[in-house]
């Protein structure tokens, strides 16, 4: 394989991941570690520096628009900010004394039951419970355009969808992975924010994130331009490709797409704790 033909390939691979993590709110890193390690045979460490600076394009590009189309909910993505910045601290932390094949094990089946848990949709009464009070203080509630016209939204449980927001921080720590999947359903489940808001703040979310460990990832060097510069450009226009679709998207596909994406997530954490890989 030549050089152009790998750039190709990369780039087209890249444009599928961005525009999945566009769209789930999990960030291009899902699909592009395992495509760049296992059908590119790139060294991990640098599949995750080029996947690093993916997501930074993601949060960039599809963030971007998601906030100037009024989905991304951005008080409740700088609150919840707080949250996994402590777990990942403390992730960071216990991972000397914690073993990460059992945490890995019940990443997995949390991820692969909250995927069935997250196919429900939400009933005419879930959706106009009344908002927290801690909601109400930090002014939280929202509004986004749905395909009805706006659509106003209460955000429920603000502790618990806070605690989660640690844990999926710590996992991030402890593994070394991204925590998207946890973070949309922190929204999603536990605090009862619409799928489409939930997404596209995760999306929001994690360029946060993702801008400290690139730092510590070019510092190292890790990041080679040669690979990260067609993933860069392959996400950033599946991203933007994203924004267009979700606009118009019926959020049945949008969680049947989310929940695949989370179950081979989880069968591969399964995986790896259980046979000793992490």
């Amino acid at each position: 394989m030549n050089i152009l033909e790998f750039t190709s390939l990369v780039f087209t691979g890249s444009l599928i991941a961005g525009l999945l993590g566009s769209l789930t709110g999990l960030g291009g890193g899902v699909v592009l570690v395992p495509l760049l390690t296992l059908f590119f045979k790139v060294d991990i460490r640098y599949a995750i520096g080029a996947s690093l600076v993916s997501v930074i394009a993601t949060s960039s590009g599809a963030a971007a628009a998601y906030v100037k189309e009024g989905f991304s909910n951005i008080r409740i993505g700088m609150f919840l900010e707080i949250a996994t910045t402590l777990g990942a601290l403390s992730g960071a932390f216990l991972a000397v004394w914690v073993s990460t094949n059992a945490i890995a094990v019940i990443f997995g089946v949390v991820l692969v039951v909250s995927a069935f848990l997250s196919r429900k949709p939400r009933s005419p009464a879930e959706r106009n419970a009344p908002p927290d009070p801690l909601a109400t203080r930090l002014r939280l509630n929202g509004s986004f355009p749905d395909l009805e016209g706006i659509r106003n939204y209460n955000v429920q449980r603000v502790p618990a969808g806070f605690g989660i927001m640690f844990g999926a921080g710590a996992l991030s720590g402890l593994l070394g992975i991204g925590s998207g999947a946890m973070k949309v359903l922190a929204m999603d489940q536990a605090m009862r924010i619409p799928f489409k808001v939930s997404t596209t703040t995760s999306n929001f979310m994690i360029g946060v994130t993702a801008a400290a460990s690139a730092g510590v990832y070019l510092s190292r060097g890790y990041i080679d331009p040669g690979l990260s510069m067609p993933v860069m450009l392959g996400v950033l226009a599946g991203s933007l490709v994203g924004t267009r679709i979700l606009v118009k998207a019926e959020t049945k596909w949008l969680r049947l797409v989310f929940s695949t994406l989370i179950v081979l997530l989880g069968v591969e954490m399964l995986y790896k704790g259980l046979f000793g890989r992490i």
